[in-house]
């Protein structure tokens, strides 16, 4: 059986290791969280290098992807500096190619191309794909990147304004600490619902889980949701604020939908190259595998 391990600088409370057979081909599926330790994510990094098909990162991106360059964020590539032998991922290509297919991969289960008023983005800096997968069917996007990370009320409007800001952005946030660029709310971190005009005059809300759980409104009544990394506890907390509807962007495997960097690192060893896939490569899994949205109505 082949093994693809993801360790996250997240909560240990979100773990999980099932097994998935791609094309008769068993992986087992395993994320291991370290709560926010950087020293024991590099210690399980080392530990495990060599000794599994494939690792990949969470709670913190490697590089960040935008217009076809890589910025490099120079706090996670130390986590993973010992790393030699084992293929190692964090989930940006497929996270580029999956979620900028997402609506096109949807629309079977969606019943057709949606249509949304307003769309609210909390954190896009990793999420290129996402921001212009939302962009094609929503009449206006707001994302929230300098509101949460800076503290500015000051959304960022549509895709051409993120592109710039962006621009300035990464060569910057290559350099700050751990701390402050893994999501707030990956350490289980008290509820502290902020800027709740926006998420409630979305129709629309589309992003990492942490953010939608620690910083939502608890009124999203009517709402359609676009997220991953999804557990049941998620789903409950989603439902209770009144979300309509939930699209996770990666298929759920035993009630838990993984994040892509897991994916990513599972198509790596389904694939048995002995390094990262392109996103060709990966694009040409999911449509072999089927690898599709899951749609969960909630109301």
């Amino acid at each position: 059986m082949k093994r693809a391990v993801s360790i996250s600088l997240g909560s240990p409370s979100r773990d999980k290791k099932v097994v998935v057979n791609f094309n008769g081909v068993e992986i087992s599926v395993e994320r291991i969280g370290t709560g926010g330790d950087a020293a024991r994510a590099r210690q399980l990094y080392a530990e495990l290098d060599g000794q599994v098909d494939a690792l990949s990162v969470g709670g913190i991106d490697l590089y960040v992807r935008l217009e076809g360059r890589d910025y490099p964020i120079h706090a996670a590539l130390k986590l993973v500096q010992e790393v030699k032998r084992t293929p190692l991922v964090d989930g940006r290509l497929l996270k580029y190619a999956l979620e900028g297919r997402l609506f096109e991969l949807a629309e079977p289960i969606l019943g057709g191309k949606p249509h949304f008023d307003k769309a609210f983005i909390p954190f896009g800096t990793d999420r290129i794909g996402l921001i212009s997968a939302v962009s094609s069917v929503s009449d206006q996007v707001l994302v929230g990147d300098l509101m949460f990370m800076f503290g500015l009320p000051l959304p960022i409007r549509g895709l051409g304004q993120f592109k710039r800001v962006a621009k300035v952005l990464l060569p910057l946030a290559g350099y700050l600490p751990i701390n402050v660029l893994f999501p707030p709310g990956a350490k289980e971190e008290a509820i502290h619902p902020k800027y709740l005009r926006y998420w409630e005059e979305a129709d629309l809300i589309a992003g990492d889980m942490h953010y939608i759980r620690k910083y939502s409104s608890p009124n999203l009544q009517g709402k359609t949701v676009v997220t991953n990394t999804t557990t049941p506890e998620n789903i409950a907390m989603l439902k209770e604020r009144g979300v309509r509807q939930v699209l996770t962007t990666t298929p759920i495997y035993d009630g838990r939908s993984f994040g892509v960097n897991m994916m990513e690192g599972v198509l790596v060893a389904y694939a048995g190259k002995g390094r990262a896939l392109s996103i060709e490569e990966l694009n040409g899994l999911i449509d072999k595998l089927e690898l599709r949205p899951t749609l969960q109505i909630l109301a």
